[in-house]
């Protein structure tokens, strides 16, 4: 059965999508940036806040599915220069405490609002 997970302390989707979407124990969570949730402002003063503000706004959804880092199982980043990458990785590691999800990083010409990272993430309760 599939339901819709949605929460208010994450970015309301900016197109016709849903925040996340939960399957029998898997939870699919579409592509984040870095909105603040609390006044819909881009966080980009420099890689590490933005990756951050991602971050924050994928364990929102996941706190909303019941689940949280430790359920992820794989992600897909984006990045606009993959200059960026040690900076965005150190940040994105501190967020998983032992196991890491499988992963790829791609550099993508453009993103939504010109954002530098954007992340998406597949959950699977108590993996």
């Amino acid at each position: 059965m599939k339901r819709i997970i949605s929460t208010k302390e994450a970015p309301a989707p900016i197109g016709p999508y849903s925040q996340a979407v939960l399957v029998n124990d898997t939870l699919y969570i579409s592509g984040q940036i870095a909105i603040n949730p609390e006044n819909g402002q881009l966080v980009m003063n420099n890689i590490i806040e933005e990756t951050h503000r991602v971050m924050k706004n994928l364990q929102a959804i996941l706190k909303a599915g019941e689940m949280d880092f430790a359920d992820v199982i794989k992600t897909t980043i984006f990045l606009s220069n993959m200059s960026q990458f040690s900076s965005m990785n150190e940040v994105y590691g501190s967020y998983f405490k032992e196991s890491f999800p499988a992963r790829e990083t791609v550099q993508a010409a453009g993103l939504p609002k010109n954002v530098n990272v954007e992340i998406s993430i597949i959950a699977v309760k108590g993996s």
